[in-house]
């Protein structure tokens, strides 16, 4: 066989090893940080539990800064595509569906279902953000994203008109953002002992409070 027919195929394999050693690092240093806290894992534990040479953790990473923060990326998109929040199939129902009541069940679907994958390793990132400033510095950028994505979700259903004539739009991005942010989950789960789910409803019932004045279901909702 020609060697340029060969030359995909090999860098296709290549490329499917390089991620799957990727997988098996990221799933065993969520399971460590989380298991362990920060300051109690190192990039040693993670290669051993993971099955591969440490060097393989220290070339693709670096730092243990830069594992937890690649660890949280995937565990907030859900897989390693590279693939931002508002490329997601969920964020675009937020934007696209066809009234507010659908908009607003998929943000609190699509918000909900990222704690439930991301919360337990977010809360060990938020802790190391104190002693890390690569971490506090993406724990930040990570908030100013949730009040941009909030942003663009209120925009659009004002511009689509799915908003009560004179709805501040800039209150409902900041009110609703805080909503959604980590820490709100976070706090919401170990003074309340909320789960995801009960952080679902809370999110579905505020948002529509905060935009029409009402239960969902109720008259005049959405």
């Amino acid at each position: 066989m020609p060697e340029s027919v060969n030359q995909p195929v090999n860098r296709d394999l290549r490329a499917a090893r390089v991620a799957e050693t990727e997988d098996k690092i990221l799933r065993s240093a969520a399971e460590l940080f989380t298991e362990h806290g920060y300051a109690g894992t190192t990039l040693a534990a993670v290669a051993d539990h993971a099955g591969v040479g440490a060097r393989t953790v220290y070339v693709r990473f670096g730092t243990k800064a830069a594992l937890l923060r690649r660890t949280v990326d995937v565990a907030i998109a859900g897989d390693a595509a590279p693939v931002d929040v508002r490329g997601r199939d969920w964020f675009a129902r937020t934007l696209n569906a066809p009234t507010a009541a659908e908009r607003i069940d998929a943000m609190a679907h699509g918000g909900a279902a990222m704690m439930a994958r991301a919360g337990d390793i977010m809360a060990v990132a938020l802790q190391a953000a104190g002693v890390e400033p690569e971490l506090a510095e993406a724990t930040q950028a990570g908030r100013l994203a949730t009040l941009d994505n909030y942003r663009l979700f209120w925009t659009r259903m004002a511009e689509d008109g799915l908003l009560p004539p004179g709805s501040d739009v800039g209150w409902l991005t900041e009110t609703g953002a805080l909503l959604g942010h980590a820490e709100t989950y976070l706090l919401a789960r170990q003074t309340m002992g909320w789960t995801p789910e009960a952080y679902e409803r809370w999110l579905r019932v505020s948002f529509t409070r905060l935009a029409f004045g009402r239960d969902p279901g109720a008259q005049g909702a959405p």
